[in-house]
Formats: C-alpha cells, sequence, structure tokens
C-alpha cells in the first residue's frame, strides 16, 4: 500500500474528515490544516507528495496559497472546490494547479486522481522513454511508437504529445497548451490548437471520434489518459 503523505488545506471540519477516513483506508499518510496560512507552514516543514487545496479558505484566497506554494512546491496540487466557474478553474490550473474537481465529488474519482498525480511525480523520464498503453515515446530520438509501429508525426505534433505525455492525468489549459507549444503571440488561437488536437488523435486513438488518450476537458483545455 503506498505511503505518500498528503496534505488537506480545507476549513471544512466534515470533509477533512471524510477525506482522511479515505485517504488513510487506502494507505495514505494525511496532514490537516484549516487555514492558509496553517498549511503553508505545514507544506514547508513536511514537503508532502500532494496537496488538496479548498479555494475558500476563512483567511486568504486559495488561489493566493497556490501561488505562494508554487513558488517553491514543485509536486501536485489538486483544488477541491464549491466554485465551479470555468474562470475559477481556468483561473487555478494557469497559475499551477494540477487538478480540480469541484465539491461534492465522488471519493473513487478523487483516489484516482490522486494515483494518477504521484504517479508522475514519481515518473523518472531520464531513461527517456515512457509507454502510456499501447503508446511508446522516445524522447532522445523524438520519435512515438503505437502497437509498435512507428507514428509519422510532424514536428508540431511530437511537442503537442510529448506535452500530453509528461502532464498525464493533468488538465492542461488551452492557453497553457498554445503558449508552450507555439508561443505567448497565439495563447487565444484555440481553434489551432482543435485542428491540430484533432489531427493527432487521428494518429494515437483507436477511434478518434471517442478518444481514449486526449480527453476534452469542455471549456477549459485538454487531459492525457
Amino acid at each position: 500500500m503506498s505511503k505518500a503523505e498528503i496534505l488537506i488545506i480545507d476549513d471544512e471540519p466534515q470533509i477533512r474528515m471524510l477525506l482522511k477516513i479515505n485517504l488513510e483506508s487506502n494507505g495514505y499518510k494525511v496532514l490537516q490544516a484549516a487555514l492558509g496560512r496553517e498549511g503553508l507552514i505545514l507544506a514547508a516543514n513536511h514537503p508532502p507528495e500532494l496537496i488538496l487545496l479548498d479555494i475558500g479558505l476563512p483567511d486568504k484566497s486559495g488561489h493566493e496559497v497556490l501561488k505562494e506554494l508554487r513558488t517553491w512546491f514543485n509536486k501536485a496540487i489538486i483544488i477541491i472546490s464549491v466554485q465551479s466557474s470555468e474562470a475559477d478553474i481556468v483561473n487555478a490550473l494557469d497559475n499551477g494547479a494540477t487538478d480540480y474537481l469541484t465539491k461534492p465529488f465522488r471519493t473513487g474519482e478523487l483516489l484516482a486522481r490522486i494515483r494518477s498525480c504521484i504517479r508522475r511525480n514519481n515518473t523518472d523520464i531520464s531513461n527517456n522513454i515512457i509507454t502510456c498503453g499501447n503508446l511508446e515515446i522516445d524522447f532522445m530520438a523524438r520519435i512515438a511508437k503505437r502497437n509498435n509501429e512507428l507514428l509519422k508525426l510532424t514536428s508540431t505534433e511530437y511537442n503537442l504529445l510529448s506535452l500530453f505525455v509528461k502532464n498525464e492525468g493533468r488538465v492542461l489549459t488551452h492557453q497553457y497548451i498554445l503558449r508552450e507549444i507555439w508561443g505567448v503571440g497565439y495563447q487565444n488561437e484555440t481553434q489551432y490548437l482543435r485542428v491540430f488536437v484533432g489531427t493527432l488523435r487521428k494518429k494515437i486513438e483507436d477511434n478518434p471520434n471517442q478518444p481514449k488518450h486526449i480527453i476534452t476537458e469542455n471549456g477549459v483545455g485538454y487531459r492525457f489518459n
């Protein structure tokens, strides 16, 4: 069972207790904080493997806590919040959140997101090769294979696939992807991105109309499974 340590920063005692019970029953160690400042101190003194962060904290905004954490904390941060607007989600993801779940959430889904994040934390790409199901990406050779057959990818398609694979399980916003692949001048060209995602899906998906790898997060961006 996993012994990874998870820090919960949430002002609702019932939520903290529910999370603690479910996380500990799945083998995780749990730290808790009811305030943003308390969470920042705990994270600094006992750096966890992952942080579950509420946006609506009483002492300071969760968005502020997220920004402060991202000045030094480079592991996964999952936002858990009742705030479900597209603007809040995009803002959190653009500020460095790894994932975003709205309350109430299903425990099974949260655990799956946590496993994905921790797996990515521990992924060693020093050997330059990552396998995702029937896909294999060789970062040194800059090639990708599907079912052991070499994929004919353009440079942009390869860069896009590489970005997705390195962030497996994480929601990437349209703006983040466009900035990383094409530069700051393309951050509003979402239609441009859709075209490239469509062509990439045709090359890596069994059924591009029902993708299993590149999943659309409506109004926000994409997640790679």
